[in-house]
């Protein structure tokens, strides 16, 4: 069995929590709102998932890379680890581009005060 893909998720997941913690974004600035924010974003992309398995929409493909192992029909193991990923990635990007964007706003701030 492939674990090719599921190992890559997980150095995924790896790789966004280093940079978490090196910047203090998500999980490292506020562990139990981020927890309750990634548990939230999984129930309702596990649900949608769900939903379109459900009526047709989305299929199992078949991979070498992939580990085969099913949770529900057409939903592979790997599928909450990705949504897991997903979550995480959106989070660390937007409280990052948060943060960017209050500085350039403080610093514009700042230099309109200097002028006045």
């Amino acid at each position: 069995m492939g674990v090719l893909y599921l190992v890559s998720l997980l150095l995924g997941i790896t790789c966004m929590l280093l940079l978490d913690h090196r910047f203090r974004l998500f999980f490292w600035r506020d562990a139990k709102a981020a927890a309750i924010v990634t548990a939230v974003g999984l129930v309702f992309l596990l649900a949608w998932d769900l939903a379109g398995i459900r009526l047709g929409i989305f299929l199992r493909g078949e991979g070498t890379i992939a580990t085969g192992l099913l949770l529900a029909p057409e939903l592979p193991i790997e599928e909450p680890v990705f949504l897991i990923f997903l979550v995480l990635c959106t989070m660390v990007l937007y409280t990052g581009a948060r943060r960017l964007l209050d500085r350039i706003s403080l610093r514009l701030a700042e230099r309109e005060r200097e002028n006045v």
